[in-house]
Protein backbone atom coordinates (compact mmCIF):
# COMPACT_ATOMS: atom_id res chain seq x y z
CA UNK A 1 0.00 0.00 0.00
CA UNK A 2 2.55 2.30 0.70
CA UNK A 3 4.51 1.61 -2.87
CA UNK A 4 1.50 2.35 -4.01
CA UNK A 5 1.20 5.64 -2.29
CA UNK A 6 4.51 6.85 -3.27
CA UNK A 7 3.41 5.65 -7.36
CA UNK A 8 0.79 8.06 -6.98
CA UNK A 9 2.44 10.69 -5.43
CA UNK A 10 5.36 10.91 -7.80
CA UNK A 11 2.44 10.93 -10.80
CA UNK A 12 0.66 13.30 -9.34
CA UNK A 13 4.01 15.80 -9.10
CA UNK A 14 4.91 14.89 -12.75
CA UNK A 15 1.90 15.76 -13.46
CA UNK A 16 1.86 19.51 -11.69
CA UNK A 17 5.20 20.05 -12.95
CA UNK A 18 4.10 19.12 -16.50
CA UNK A 19 0.72 21.52 -15.75
CA UNK A 20 3.20 24.29 -14.65
CA UNK A 21 5.46 23.83 -17.67
CA UNK A 22 2.55 24.31 -20.07
CA UNK A 23 0.98 27.51 -17.84
CA UNK A 24 5.12 28.80 -18.23
CA UNK A 25 4.83 28.44 -22.16
CA UNK A 26 1.54 30.62 -22.50
CA UNK A 27 2.50 34.04 -22.84
CA UNK A 28 4.50 33.01 -25.37
CA UNK A 29 1.97 31.28 -27.58
CA UNK A 30 0.33 33.73 -30.37
CA UNK A 31 -3.38 33.45 -30.58
CA UNK A 32 -3.51 36.27 -33.23
CA UNK A 33 -5.78 35.29 -36.06
CA UNK A 34 -5.02 37.48 -39.65
CA UNK A 35 -7.81 39.50 -40.68
CA UNK A 36 -9.61 38.75 -43.85
CA UNK A 37 -8.04 41.53 -46.87
CA UNK A 38 -10.05 39.82 -49.66
CA UNK A 39 -9.47 42.83 -52.60
CA UNK A 40 -7.48 44.63 -50.06
CA UNK A 41 -4.94 42.37 -50.38
CA UNK A 42 -4.23 43.90 -53.84
CA UNK A 43 -3.61 46.88 -52.81
CA UNK A 44 -0.36 48.48 -51.67
CA UNK A 45 -2.06 52.06 -50.86
CA UNK A 46 -6.07 52.22 -50.50
CA UNK A 47 -8.47 54.62 -49.13
CA UNK A 48 -11.98 54.47 -48.74
CA UNK A 49 -11.94 58.20 -48.77
CA UNK A 50 -9.91 60.95 -49.54
CA UNK A 51 -6.90 61.75 -52.19
CA UNK A 52 -3.97 59.44 -52.75
CA UNK A 53 -1.45 61.46 -54.19
CA UNK A 54 2.56 61.37 -54.27
CA UNK A 55 5.59 63.68 -55.13
CA UNK A 56 9.36 62.34 -55.96
CA UNK A 57 9.79 58.93 -58.24
CA UNK A 58 7.89 56.49 -56.30
CA UNK A 59 8.74 52.48 -56.74
CA UNK A 60 5.20 50.24 -55.99
CA UNK A 61 4.32 46.92 -56.56
CA UNK A 62 0.92 46.77 -55.83
CA UNK A 63 -2.55 48.22 -56.86
CA UNK A 64 -3.88 51.80 -55.49
CA UNK A 65 -6.80 53.21 -55.08
CA UNK A 66 -9.41 55.23 -53.43
CA UNK A 67 -13.12 54.79 -53.31
CA UNK A 68 -13.72 58.25 -53.30
CA UNK A 69 -11.56 60.52 -55.16
CA UNK A 70 -8.54 60.07 -57.10
CA UNK A 71 -5.05 59.20 -57.03
CA UNK A 72 -2.34 61.43 -58.92
CA UNK A 73 1.18 62.08 -59.71
CA UNK A 74 2.32 58.00 -59.31
CA UNK A 75 3.34 58.02 -62.78
CA UNK A 76 4.62 54.11 -63.94
CA UNK A 77 3.27 51.23 -61.09
CA UNK A 78 3.87 47.77 -61.08
CA UNK A 79 -0.31 47.43 -60.23
CA UNK A 80 -3.60 49.15 -61.36
CA UNK A 81 -5.04 52.25 -60.15
CA UNK A 82 -8.71 51.97 -59.21
CA UNK A 83 -10.27 55.04 -58.26
CA UNK A 84 -14.04 54.92 -57.82
CA UNK A 85 -14.97 51.57 -59.95
CA UNK A 86 -16.19 48.44 -58.83
CA UNK A 87 -12.95 47.31 -57.57
CA UNK A 88 -12.32 50.14 -55.04
CA UNK A 89 -16.33 49.33 -54.03
CA UNK A 90 -15.66 46.26 -52.92
CA UNK A 91 -12.20 47.12 -51.05
CA UNK A 92 -14.24 49.14 -49.18
CA UNK A 93 -16.18 47.15 -47.76
CA UNK A 94 -13.59 44.58 -47.30
CA UNK A 95 -11.19 46.53 -46.17
CA UNK A 96 -13.89 47.72 -43.03
CA UNK A 97 -14.17 44.26 -42.53
CA UNK A 98 -10.61 43.50 -41.77
CA UNK A 99 -10.67 46.87 -39.57
CA UNK A 100 -13.43 45.20 -37.42
CA UNK A 101 -11.43 41.95 -37.00
CA UNK A 102 -8.27 43.87 -36.33
CA UNK A 103 -10.24 45.93 -33.94
CA UNK A 104 -12.01 42.88 -31.87
CA UNK A 105 -8.77 40.92 -31.39
CA UNK A 106 -8.06 40.63 -27.50
CA UNK A 107 -4.82 41.63 -26.30
CA UNK A 108 -2.93 39.94 -24.22
CA UNK A 109 0.59 41.79 -24.24
CA UNK A 110 0.58 45.71 -23.37
CA UNK A 111 3.74 47.54 -24.70
CA UNK A 112 4.88 50.78 -23.65
CA UNK A 113 4.05 53.63 -26.34
CA UNK A 114 8.15 53.91 -27.41
CA UNK A 115 8.50 51.18 -29.35
CA UNK A 116 11.78 50.19 -30.97
CA UNK A 117 15.31 51.30 -29.77
CA UNK A 118 16.80 47.31 -29.78
CA UNK A 119 13.34 46.39 -28.30
CA UNK A 120 11.92 42.27 -29.33
CA UNK A 121 7.98 41.70 -29.53
CA UNK A 122 6.89 38.44 -29.90
CA UNK A 123 3.42 36.84 -31.87
CA UNK A 124 0.19 37.69 -30.27
CA UNK A 125 -2.08 40.71 -29.96
CA UNK A 126 -0.44 44.05 -28.23
CA UNK A 127 -2.17 46.63 -27.39
CA UNK A 128 -1.18 50.54 -26.76
CA UNK A 129 -3.79 52.64 -25.43
CA UNK A 130 -2.93 55.56 -26.70
CA UNK A 131 -0.14 56.97 -29.35
CA UNK A 132 2.88 55.43 -29.95
CA UNK A 133 5.93 56.35 -32.00
CA UNK A 134 8.82 53.81 -33.24
CA UNK A 135 12.27 55.00 -32.88
CA UNK A 136 15.61 53.06 -33.70
CA UNK A 137 14.71 49.37 -34.55
CA UNK A 138 12.10 47.11 -33.64
CA UNK A 139 12.47 43.48 -34.20
CA UNK A 140 9.16 40.83 -34.39
CA UNK A 141 10.34 37.29 -33.43
CA UNK A 142 8.32 34.34 -34.82
CA UNK A 143 10.35 32.05 -32.86
CA UNK A 144 10.74 29.91 -35.54
CA UNK A 145 6.84 29.67 -36.80
CA UNK A 146 5.77 31.45 -40.11
CA UNK A 147 2.83 31.17 -39.23
CA UNK A 148 2.96 33.16 -36.23
CA UNK A 149 0.93 36.61 -36.64
CA UNK A 150 1.28 40.07 -34.90
CA UNK A 151 -1.40 42.56 -34.13
CA UNK A 152 -0.54 45.84 -32.88
CA UNK A 153 -3.39 47.69 -32.09
CA UNK A 154 -2.96 51.66 -31.31
CA UNK A 155 -5.67 53.53 -29.67
CA UNK A 156 -4.46 56.89 -31.02
CA UNK A 157 -1.75 58.21 -33.54
CA UNK A 158 1.20 56.75 -34.51
CA UNK A 159 4.74 58.39 -35.90
CA UNK A 160 8.00 56.84 -36.74
CA UNK A 161 11.39 58.45 -36.22
CA UNK A 162 13.60 59.21 -39.09
CA UNK A 163 15.73 56.31 -40.28
CA UNK A 164 13.49 53.69 -37.36
CA UNK A 165 13.12 50.38 -38.57
CA UNK A 166 11.26 46.89 -37.90
CA UNK A 167 13.39 43.65 -38.94
CA UNK A 168 11.22 40.20 -39.01
CA UNK A 169 13.36 37.29 -37.57
CA UNK A 170 13.09 33.70 -36.94
CA UNK A 171 10.45 33.14 -39.44
CA UNK A 172 8.39 36.39 -39.36
CA UNK A 173 6.72 37.29 -42.42
CA UNK A 174 5.36 40.89 -43.24
CA UNK A 175 2.02 39.11 -44.66
CA UNK A 176 1.75 38.25 -41.07
CA UNK A 177 2.31 41.65 -39.44
CA UNK A 178 -0.86 44.05 -38.95
CA UNK A 179 -0.79 47.44 -37.20
CA UNK A 180 -4.10 48.73 -36.67
CA UNK A 181 -4.41 52.25 -35.57
CA UNK A 182 -6.53 54.68 -34.52
CA UNK A 183 -5.11 58.42 -35.39
CA UNK A 184 -2.81 60.21 -37.88
CA UNK A 185 0.18 57.45 -39.36
CA UNK A 186 2.83 59.92 -40.04
CA UNK A 187 6.57 58.01 -41.25
CA UNK A 188 9.56 59.99 -40.97
CA UNK A 189 12.22 60.08 -43.96
CA UNK A 190 13.20 56.87 -44.28
CA UNK A 191 11.73 54.65 -42.12
CA UNK A 192 11.08 50.91 -42.90
CA UNK A 193 7.63 49.41 -41.69
CA UNK A 194 6.97 45.65 -42.55
CA UNK A 195 3.62 45.08 -42.39
CA UNK A 196 0.04 45.72 -43.26
CA UNK A 197 -1.18 49.26 -42.10
CA UNK A 198 -4.56 49.96 -41.29
CA UNK A 199 -5.25 53.55 -39.68
CA UNK A 200 -9.18 54.08 -39.16
CA UNK A 201 -10.49 57.37 -39.98
CA UNK A 202 -7.37 58.84 -40.31
CA UNK A 203 -4.71 60.05 -42.94
CA UNK A 204 -1.54 58.56 -43.68
CA UNK A 205 1.37 60.48 -44.63
CA UNK A 206 5.14 59.17 -45.56
CA UNK A 207 8.03 61.04 -45.66
CA UNK A 208 10.26 60.76 -48.46
CA UNK A 209 12.89 57.59 -48.37
CA UNK A 210 10.16 55.44 -46.73
CA UNK A 211 9.97 51.77 -47.39
CA UNK A 212 7.15 49.48 -46.95
CA UNK A 213 6.89 45.60 -47.22
CA UNK A 214 2.75 45.89 -46.67
CA UNK A 215 0.31 48.03 -47.28
CA UNK A 216 -0.83 51.03 -46.10
CA UNK A 217 -4.60 51.13 -46.10
CA UNK A 218 -6.99 53.38 -44.61
CA UNK A 219 -10.85 53.75 -43.59
CA UNK A 220 -11.40 57.25 -44.18
CA UNK A 221 -8.38 59.93 -44.59
CA UNK A 222 -6.37 60.97 -47.43
CA UNK A 223 -2.65 59.21 -48.43
CA UNK A 224 0.13 61.42 -48.79
CA UNK A 225 3.68 59.86 -50.20
CA UNK A 226 7.30 60.99 -51.27
CA UNK A 227 9.35 58.98 -53.29
CA UNK A 228 8.02 56.02 -51.66
CA UNK A 229 9.29 52.35 -52.25
CA UNK A 230 6.30 49.24 -51.21
CA UNK A 231 5.15 46.26 -52.09
CA UNK A 232 2.60 44.06 -50.93
CA UNK A 233 4.18 41.34 -49.04
CA UNK A 234 4.14 37.71 -50.92
CA UNK A 235 3.37 34.50 -48.81
CA UNK A 236 0.44 33.86 -46.48
CA UNK A 237 -1.59 32.65 -49.41
CA UNK A 238 -0.33 34.89 -51.78
CA UNK A 239 -0.60 34.20 -55.42
CA UNK A 240 2.28 32.74 -56.89
CA UNK A 241 3.17 34.97 -60.20
CA UNK A 242 3.77 32.96 -62.96
CA UNK A 243 3.45 35.26 -65.98
CA UNK A 244 2.54 34.15 -69.20
CA UNK A 245 3.68 31.32 -71.03
CA UNK A 246 7.14 31.91 -73.02
CA UNK A 247 7.42 32.48 -76.43
CA UNK A 248 8.77 29.21 -78.55
CA UNK A 249 11.27 31.17 -81.02
CA UNK A 250 11.82 27.24 -81.87
CA UNK A 251 15.21 27.37 -84.88
CA UNK A 252 15.36 31.22 -84.18
CA UNK A 253 16.52 30.94 -80.11
CA UNK A 254 20.10 29.90 -81.48
CA UNK A 255 20.43 33.48 -82.92
CA UNK A 256 21.28 35.92 -80.38
CA UNK A 257 21.36 38.80 -83.28
CA UNK A 258 19.11 38.09 -86.29
CA UNK A 259 16.76 39.99 -88.54
CA UNK A 260 14.24 38.51 -90.78
CA UNK A 261 15.04 41.07 -93.81
CA UNK A 262 17.74 43.05 -93.28
CA UNK A 263 21.51 43.52 -92.93
CA UNK A 264 23.48 42.67 -90.01
CA UNK A 265 26.26 44.36 -89.24
CA UNK A 266 29.05 45.06 -86.58
CA UNK A 267 31.52 47.71 -86.55
CA UNK A 268 34.62 47.45 -83.89
CA UNK A 269 35.76 44.32 -81.71
CA UNK A 270 31.98 42.47 -80.71
CA UNK A 271 31.68 39.54 -78.87
CA UNK A 272 28.93 37.31 -79.54
CA UNK A 273 28.09 34.07 -77.93
CA UNK A 274 25.00 32.39 -80.15
CA UNK A 275 24.75 32.67 -83.75
CA UNK A 276 24.34 35.48 -86.06
CA UNK A 277 22.69 36.29 -89.58
CA UNK A 278 19.84 37.53 -91.55
CA UNK A 279 17.68 35.63 -94.21
CA UNK A 280 17.64 38.80 -96.54
CA UNK A 281 21.05 40.68 -96.80
CA UNK A 282 24.61 40.36 -95.76
CA UNK A 283 26.20 39.40 -92.44
CA UNK A 284 29.07 41.59 -92.30
CA UNK A 285 31.68 43.19 -89.71
CA UNK A 286 31.85 40.22 -87.30
CA UNK A 287 34.94 38.66 -86.70
CA UNK A 288 34.86 35.05 -86.29
CA UNK A 289 37.49 34.60 -83.35
CA UNK A 290 34.92 36.72 -81.20
CA UNK A 291 32.01 35.03 -82.11
CA UNK A 292 30.76 31.28 -80.44
CA UNK A 293 28.86 30.43 -82.73
CA UNK A 294 27.77 30.54 -85.98
CA UNK A 295 28.03 33.60 -88.50
CA UNK A 296 25.67 33.16 -91.37
CA UNK A 297 26.70 35.43 -94.12
CA UNK A 298 24.29 35.17 -96.13
CA UNK A 299 20.74 33.47 -95.89
CA UNK A 300 20.84 29.70 -95.80
CA UNK A 301 18.35 26.91 -94.53
CA UNK A 302 19.26 28.14 -91.45
CA UNK A 303 18.22 31.80 -91.53
CA UNK A 304 14.83 30.65 -93.46
CA UNK A 305 13.85 28.93 -90.83
CA UNK A 306 14.40 30.98 -88.24
CA UNK A 307 12.99 33.85 -90.29
CA UNK A 308 9.37 32.05 -90.36
CA UNK A 309 9.69 30.77 -86.32
CA UNK A 310 10.96 34.48 -85.33
CA UNK A 311 7.63 35.56 -87.19
CA UNK A 312 5.43 32.87 -85.54
CA UNK A 313 6.86 34.08 -82.32
CA UNK A 314 6.24 37.94 -82.51
CA UNK A 315 2.60 36.62 -83.75
CA UNK A 316 1.94 34.96 -80.09
CA UNK A 317 3.74 37.82 -78.08
CA UNK A 318 1.16 40.71 -79.78
CA UNK A 319 -1.87 38.58 -79.28
CA UNK A 320 -0.62 37.89 -75.26
CA UNK A 321 -3.40 40.00 -73.51
CA UNK A 322 -1.79 42.85 -71.17
CA UNK A 323 -3.28 42.78 -67.27
CA UNK A 324 -0.92 45.84 -66.89
CA UNK A 325 -0.39 48.89 -68.48
CA UNK A 326 2.64 51.25 -67.72
CA UNK A 327 0.74 54.61 -68.21
CA UNK A 328 3.99 56.86 -68.77
CA UNK A 329 5.96 55.06 -71.86
CA UNK A 330 8.47 58.27 -71.22
CA UNK A 331 9.03 57.80 -67.83
CA UNK A 332 10.04 54.36 -67.98
CA UNK A 333 12.99 52.72 -65.95
CA UNK A 334 13.94 55.33 -63.41
CA UNK A 335 14.29 52.27 -60.75
CA UNK A 336 10.79 50.70 -61.88
CA UNK A 337 10.12 47.49 -60.29
CA UNK A 338 8.44 44.77 -62.54
CA UNK A 339 7.22 41.38 -61.34
CA UNK A 340 5.75 38.63 -63.66
CA UNK A 341 3.56 39.59 -65.79
CA UNK A 342 2.46 41.02 -69.49
CA UNK A 343 2.98 44.53 -69.58
CA UNK A 344 1.96 47.01 -71.92
CA UNK A 345 3.35 50.74 -72.85
CA UNK A 346 0.75 52.49 -75.80
CA UNK A 347 3.51 54.38 -77.99
CA UNK A 348 7.29 55.25 -77.86
CA UNK A 349 9.10 54.51 -74.67
CA UNK A 350 12.17 56.06 -73.41
CA UNK A 351 14.08 53.81 -70.89
CA UNK A 352 16.20 56.21 -68.34
CA UNK A 353 18.31 54.51 -65.64
CA UNK A 354 17.52 51.36 -64.02
CA UNK A 355 14.87 48.13 -64.18
CA UNK A 356 14.23 46.21 -61.73
CA UNK A 357 12.74 42.68 -62.75
CA UNK A 358 11.66 40.74 -59.63
CA UNK A 359 10.87 36.99 -60.11
CA UNK A 360 9.84 36.84 -56.33
CA UNK A 361 11.82 33.52 -56.11
CA UNK A 362 9.88 31.72 -58.87
CA UNK A 363 12.94 31.13 -61.34
CA UNK A 364 10.72 29.91 -64.20
CA UNK A 365 8.50 33.33 -64.10
CA UNK A 366 8.55 35.09 -67.36
CA UNK A 367 7.79 38.89 -68.00
CA UNK A 368 6.54 40.08 -71.36
CA UNK A 369 7.17 44.15 -72.04
CA UNK A 370 4.89 45.15 -74.92
CA UNK A 371 5.95 48.37 -76.55
CA UNK A 372 3.50 50.31 -79.18
CA UNK A 373 6.15 51.99 -80.73
CA UNK A 374 9.81 52.66 -80.51
CA UNK A 375 12.11 51.97 -77.75
CA UNK A 376 15.33 53.76 -76.81
CA UNK A 377 17.41 53.80 -73.76
CA UNK A 378 19.86 56.63 -71.77
CA UNK A 379 23.31 55.84 -71.75
CA UNK A 380 23.90 53.18 -68.91
CA UNK A 381 20.16 51.74 -69.06
CA UNK A 382 20.11 48.81 -66.68
CA UNK A 383 18.45 45.92 -66.51
CA UNK A 384 18.36 44.35 -63.14
CA UNK A 385 16.87 40.57 -62.86
CA UNK A 386 16.22 39.74 -59.00
CA UNK A 387 15.03 37.14 -56.79
CA UNK A 388 15.75 34.07 -59.43
CA UNK A 389 14.94 36.33 -62.62
CA UNK A 390 16.53 35.05 -65.43
CA UNK A 391 17.06 36.47 -68.94
CA UNK A 392 15.51 33.68 -71.22
CA UNK A 393 12.23 34.76 -69.32
CA UNK A 394 12.37 37.80 -70.36
CA UNK A 395 10.70 39.02 -73.78
CA UNK A 396 10.74 42.49 -75.08
CA UNK A 397 8.49 43.42 -78.28
CA UNK A 398 8.83 46.37 -79.83
CA UNK A 399 6.79 47.57 -82.42
CA UNK A 400 8.82 50.27 -84.08
CA UNK A 401 12.59 51.04 -83.90
CA UNK A 402 14.92 49.95 -80.76
CA UNK A 403 18.43 51.65 -80.10
CA UNK A 404 20.30 50.70 -77.15
CA UNK A 405 22.76 53.55 -76.28
CA UNK A 406 26.34 52.94 -75.09
CA UNK A 407 27.10 51.57 -71.70
CA UNK A 408 23.70 50.13 -71.34
CA UNK A 409 23.02 46.72 -69.39
CA UNK A 410 20.05 44.41 -70.88
CA UNK A 411 18.66 41.54 -71.02
CA UNK A 412 16.17 39.46 -72.27
CA UNK A 413 15.45 38.81 -75.74
CA UNK A 414 14.10 41.46 -77.63
CA UNK A 415 11.66 40.85 -80.56
CA UNK A 416 10.91 43.63 -83.13
CA UNK A 417 8.82 44.08 -85.52
CA UNK A 418 9.07 45.77 -88.69
CA UNK A 419 11.40 48.32 -87.19
CA UNK A 420 15.50 48.39 -86.99
CA UNK A 421 17.35 48.02 -84.44
CA UNK A 422 19.64 51.24 -85.04
CA UNK A 423 22.13 50.77 -82.94
CA UNK A 424 23.39 48.64 -79.44
CA UNK A 425 26.15 51.15 -79.27
CA UNK A 426 29.80 50.56 -77.80
CA UNK A 427 30.13 49.17 -74.42
CA UNK A 428 26.62 47.83 -74.09
CA UNK A 429 25.95 44.18 -72.69
CA UNK A 430 23.18 42.29 -74.09
CA UNK A 431 22.14 39.21 -71.98
CA UNK A 432 19.83 37.51 -74.50
CA UNK A 433 18.88 38.13 -77.98
CA UNK A 434 18.24 41.38 -80.66
CA UNK A 435 15.80 40.03 -83.46
CA UNK A 436 14.12 42.09 -85.78
CA UNK A 437 10.92 40.65 -88.33
CA UNK A 438 12.27 43.10 -90.85
CA UNK A 439 15.14 45.86 -90.56
CA UNK A 440 18.38 46.69 -90.36
CA UNK A 441 20.46 45.76 -87.14
CA UNK A 442 23.67 47.20 -86.16
CA UNK A 443 25.77 46.72 -83.37
CA UNK A 444 29.52 48.48 -82.27
CA UNK A 445 32.02 47.02 -79.94
CA UNK A 446 29.26 45.25 -77.50
CA UNK A 447 28.82 41.97 -75.63
CA UNK A 448 26.20 39.82 -75.90
CA UNK A 449 25.41 36.24 -74.91
CA UNK A 450 23.05 33.57 -75.22
CA UNK A 451 22.86 32.32 -71.11
CA UNK A 452 20.99 29.63 -72.26
CA UNK A 453 20.83 27.12 -73.43
CA UNK A 454 20.42 25.95 -77.30
CA UNK A 455 21.04 22.61 -78.87
CA UNK A 456 21.88 23.80 -82.33
CA UNK A 457 24.75 26.38 -81.76
CA UNK A 458 27.11 26.02 -84.49
CA UNK A 459 30.63 26.00 -84.58
CA UNK A 460 33.23 28.13 -86.64
CA UNK A 461 35.93 26.21 -87.79
CA UNK A 462 38.84 27.45 -85.88
CA UNK A 463 36.99 26.61 -81.98
CA UNK A 464 35.77 23.81 -80.63
CA UNK A 465 33.24 24.16 -78.02
CA UNK A 466 32.90 21.38 -75.15
CA UNK A 467 30.63 21.95 -72.65
CA UNK A 468 31.54 21.13 -68.65
CA UNK A 469 35.00 22.25 -69.04
CA UNK A 470 35.14 24.06 -65.85
CA UNK A 471 33.00 25.23 -63.24
CA UNK A 472 33.19 29.46 -62.69
CA UNK A 473 31.83 30.60 -59.26
CA UNK A 474 30.62 32.59 -57.84
CA UNK A 475 29.54 34.96 -61.11
CA UNK A 476 28.95 38.10 -60.73
CA UNK A 477 31.59 38.08 -58.68
CA UNK A 478 32.90 40.71 -56.13
CA UNK A 479 37.27 40.30 -55.55
CA UNK A 480 38.00 36.62 -56.34
CA UNK A 481 36.32 33.73 -57.74
CA UNK A 482 37.18 30.11 -58.14
CA UNK A 483 37.56 27.92 -61.40
CA UNK A 484 36.97 24.11 -60.95
CA UNK A 485 38.11 21.61 -63.77
CA UNK A 486 36.16 18.63 -64.24
CA UNK A 487 38.27 16.99 -67.44
CA UNK A 488 41.91 16.67 -65.92
CA UNK A 489 43.43 16.48 -69.27
CA UNK A 490 43.08 20.61 -69.29
CA UNK A 491 44.90 20.68 -66.16
CA UNK A 492 48.15 21.76 -66.81
CA UNK A 493 47.10 22.13 -70.53
CA UNK A 494 44.83 25.17 -70.84
CA UNK A 495 44.90 29.19 -70.05
CA UNK A 496 42.10 31.23 -68.53
CA UNK A 497 41.75 34.50 -70.11
CA UNK A 498 39.69 37.39 -69.62
CA UNK A 499 38.83 40.56 -72.08
CA UNK A 500 37.00 43.65 -71.63
CA UNK A 501 34.50 44.43 -73.68
CA UNK A 502 36.50 47.00 -76.22
CA UNK A 503 38.13 43.40 -77.27
CA UNK A 504 41.14 43.89 -74.52
CA UNK A 505 42.99 40.86 -72.71
CA UNK A 506 42.86 42.11 -69.25
CA UNK A 507 43.92 39.23 -67.02
CA UNK A 508 45.41 35.67 -67.47
CA UNK A 509 46.93 32.81 -66.22
CA UNK A 510 47.25 28.97 -66.42
CA UNK A 511 45.04 26.57 -65.08
CA UNK A 512 47.51 24.37 -63.06
CA UNK A 513 45.42 22.71 -60.46
CA UNK A 514 41.98 21.11 -60.62
CA UNK A 515 40.68 24.40 -58.48
CA UNK A 516 42.19 27.30 -58.53
CA UNK A 517 41.82 30.72 -56.84
CA UNK A 518 41.34 33.55 -59.49
CA UNK A 519 42.07 36.88 -57.58
CA UNK A 520 42.01 39.69 -60.93
CA UNK A 521 41.79 43.17 -59.78
CA UNK A 522 38.98 44.45 -62.51
CA UNK A 523 36.82 47.42 -62.16
CA UNK A 524 32.69 46.52 -61.95
CA UNK A 525 31.72 45.96 -65.53
CA UNK A 526 31.26 43.00 -67.93
CA UNK A 527 33.95 40.81 -69.16
CA UNK A 528 34.29 37.77 -71.34
CA UNK A 529 36.28 34.49 -70.64
CA UNK A 530 37.74 32.05 -72.60
CA UNK A 531 39.71 28.69 -71.48
CA UNK A 532 42.43 28.08 -74.01
CA UNK A 533 44.05 24.43 -74.95
CA UNK A 534 46.02 23.80 -78.08
CA UNK A 535 45.15 27.10 -79.27
CA UNK A 536 41.48 26.56 -79.65
CA UNK A 537 38.55 27.79 -77.75
CA UNK A 538 37.27 24.77 -75.33
CA UNK A 539 34.71 27.30 -73.20
CA UNK A 540 33.58 31.05 -73.21
CA UNK A 541 31.14 33.06 -71.44
CA UNK A 542 30.73 36.28 -69.76
CA UNK A 543 32.00 36.96 -66.33
CA UNK A 544 30.41 40.16 -64.16
CA UNK A 545 32.50 42.11 -61.98
CA UNK A 546 30.67 43.78 -59.14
Amino acid sequence: MQMHSLKNIKLKRTLQLFITSIILLLPSLHFAQAPTLATAASFVLFTSNGAVSNMGITRLTGNVGTNSGSSTAFGNIDGVIHDGDGTSAATSANLLVAYNQLNAAIPTIFPAPLLGNGQTLTAGVHSISGNATLDNTLTLNAQGNENAVFIIQIQGAFSTTAASKVVLTNGALACNVYWKIEGLVSLATNSTIRGTIVANNSAIIMGSGVTIEGRALSTNGAITVNGLSANTPIGCGSPVLTGPAGADLKTAACYTLFSGSGPVTNTGVTYVIGDVGTNSGLTTGFDPSTVTGTIHPIPDASTAAAAADLSDAYTYLSTLTHDIELLYPAQFGNSLVLTPHTYLLDGATTFTDTLFLNAQGNPDAVFVIKINGALITSTYATVVLRNGAQSKNVYWMVEGAVNINGYSRFAGTIVCNNGAITGINPGSILDGRALTTTGALNTSAIATTLSFDCATVGINDNQIVTENVASIYPNPWTASFMIDVSDPVYINNSDLQIYNITGTLVYATKITKSSTLIEPVLSAGMYVYRIISNNKTVQSGKLVSQ
